[in-house]
């Protein structure tokens, strides 16, 4: 595995989506209460670029006639079908067992999520590892 340097840590915004492309592959950086995470930008729907989709927040569970809005900054929204996923964790809010891709960088049909990249950040900067 070799490392690559994608970002400074300031290039991540809280609430936004820095796309970087690392040997012919595009990852989204995210920071999310403060910690950073990379996903690949591919929705395992059907290879949407997840990544470009809307960062939201979502309706938390409630009882009836509430709705209770919340998780800001930790959602992002496919922007081809609207499936939600939690930035954190990479799980399909609907189905958590699917997930955005996470782990190795080669997709397993076995279990579909979105794929994350092996990130690792020092004081000032973010490097995936590939």
């Amino acid at each position: 595995m070799q490392k690559y340097l994608v970002a400074s840590k300031e290039e991540v915004v809280e609430g936004k989506c820095k796309i970087v492309k690392v040997k012919n592959t595009e990852f989204g950086l995210y920071r999310v209460n403060g910690q950073y995470y990379a996903w690949k930008n591919a929705c395992p729907h059907f290879g949407a670029p997840v990544c470009r989709g809307v960062i939201t927040g979502t309706r938390l569970p409630s009882l009836v006639y509430e709705y209770e809005y919340g998780r800001e900054n930790e959602i992002v929204r496919c922007p081809w079908h609207g499936w939600e996923f939690d930035l954190m964790t990479g799980e399909h809010l609907v189905d958590p067992n699917t997930k955005l891709f996470k782990g190795k960088l080669d997709h397993n049909t076995e279990d579909e999520g979105l794929e994350k990249g092996e990130l690792e950040e020092d004081d000032k900067d973010l490097y995936i590892w590939l």
